[in-house]
């Protein structure tokens, strides 16, 4: 009899447990409809553009060091090169379904991002524009919007690479500016302050203004087609340090180090290894750190005071200053 007593005790247990004593974890839901991140999870994503750049290297770096100091988790993402657009659009497209409350991207071009910008919104995600500005006006029309852009002043950034030049030659005389990829918003505010710096004084020539695609080798190219085409070149402002290390081997190439300035942009580390070796004159150098940081802070905030997501508000322009490092 005990003995039956005990199997008839297993057996309702087993039915017990099998039938629903035990509750079935239920996954809970934001009301944007997206799942809501598990303890411990990220609720902020950051998208870079690439990692092959010390600059945006330093950017993640400042953004993990704010987030460890904060005891915070932040996922961040980049692409393989500034060319693969498509494939940034689609990463960003892939984490709105991964529970993030805010999202902080670095966009390859004005309009590659704004489709998963306005997805973004739609499910309530805050998103904080990064360095290259968005266009917003066409991020307005497809009824999208962002809290907000952090950058450095880029037009400020070009017009300091000038003022320094033209600090350094007293008498003037012809220089010549590469610029980054034709049409990215960064390179073009950075050529308008440099050519408007250069064209506010007299004394300069500004006998070319051409693209070298942020490449190296391109800027090697061009730097020496310029010194070749005038002789009396006297300084080479670059929209980058990557391609003012390109003009500097050209005009070590073409024996005229020391004759030639050169002045680049970003403060890549090789770039301040290049200026106390007497090659580089100067660069005008941003902080991605704190942009990074700046970054991850306003999406922090948004998730804590909850601010209304709406194309007719406009996006805060947070400039974060640079500064000059020469010889």
């Amino acid at each position: 009899m005990k003995n039956i007593m005990k199997v008839v005790f297993l057996i309702s247990m087993f039915l017990f447990v099998s039938c629903g004593g035990a509750k079935e974890e239920k996954k809970d839901t934001t009301a944007a409809g997206t799942e809501k991140p598990a303890e411990g999870q990220a609720e902020v994503a950051i998208i870079l553009k690439t990692l092959s750049n010390p600059f945006w290297v330093e950017m993640k770096e400042g953004i993990e060091k704010e987030a460890a100091a904060k005891g915070i988790k932040v996922d961040i993402y980049a692409v393989g090169s500034e060319e693969d657009m498509q494939e940034q659009l689609k990463i960003f497209e892939n984490l709105l379904g991964k529970g993030y409350k805010a999202i902080g991207v670095a966009p390859l071009s004005p309009v590659n991002v704004i489709p998963a910008i306005v997805e973004a919104n739609k499910k309530g995600i805050y998103v904080v524009n990064i360095d290259e500005k968005i266009d917003m006006e066409q991020l307005k029309k497809s009824g999208g919007s962002v809290l907000a852009f952090v950058t450095t002043d880029n037009v400020k950034v070009g017009a300091k690479g000038a003022e320094y030049i033209i600090s350094k030659l007293a008498d003037g005389g012809e220089v010549a500016i590469i610029e980054g990829k034709a049409g990215n918003a960064s390179g073009e505010n950075r050529k308008q302050g440099a050519t408007e710096a250069f064209k506010a004084n007299s004394k300069f020539n500004l006998v070319a203004s051409q693209p070298a695609d942020w490449d190296r080798s391109k800027a090697l190219d061009l730097a020496a087609n310029l010194i070749q085409k005038y002789p009396n070149l006297k300084a080479i402002y670059a929209c980058n340090d990557t391609m003012a290390l390109g003009a500097v081997q050209a005009v070590a190439n073409a024996n005229k180090t020391g004759k030639i300035i050169v002045v680049g942009t970003d403060g890549a580390p090789e770039a301040r290894d290049s200026i106390k070796q007497g090659k580089l004159s100067a660069t005008v150098a941003q902080d991605p750190g704190m942009i990074g940081v700046t970054s991850l802070n306003i999406l922090l905030d948004a998730i804590k005071n909850k601010p209304a997501i709406s194309p007719d508000v406009e996006a805060k322009e947070v400039p974060v200053e640079s500064n000059l490092i020469s010889q």
